[in-house]
């Protein structure tokens, strides 16, 4: 062989070694904020969720009383903090404003199917959405049968 063709040979396994280890080191993943599209994408979350509980006569009548502005930009700066956001939550402790609505198991499941059709409905990944429902399980026990 000669050394014209070895040095083609070598650049070639170099080249190929390098693209597969390329391809075989994980890209870094975007976050879960920047999954969720970030403020305006948590916004739009928010907003396709109100319009869905608006909606939904099995949960509708649990936010009749409600002040619907000061819940969609409490709930987005909620959310924010839970996918790891730039943001402050500025509302109050979740049991303290959950007691005395008597929310049921049946209606904290209802509000969490809405979620994921409004999650599913904005086309934020499914592996995010897990995430975020993961994030937010924890807080069941402080809503329901407050």
């Amino acid at each position: 062989m000669n050394i014209h063709r070895f040095g083609m040979r070598c650049a070639i396994v170099i080249l190929v070694g390098g693209l597969t280890a390329c391809a075989a080191s994980p890209q870094k993943s975007r976050s879960l904020y920047a999954q969720f599209g970030e403020l305006p994408g948590l916004a739009a979350l928010a907003d396709d969720l109100l319009e869905r509980i608006a909606d939904d006569r099995r949960i509708a009548p649990l936010f009749a009383n409600t002040n619907i502005p000061r819940f969609r930009d409490l709930f987005i700066e909620y959310l924010c903090i839970v996918v790891e956001g730039p943001c402050t939550y500025t509302g109050d402790d979740m049991e303290e404003v959950h007691t005395g609505l008597g929310i049921t198991e049946a209606d904290f499941n209802v509000l969490v199917e809405d979620m994921i059709d409004s999650m599913q409905a904005r086309k934020i990944p499914r592996a995010a959405q897990n995430r975020l429902i993961a994030r937010l399980a924890p807080m069941r026990k402080e809503i329901i049968y407050r």
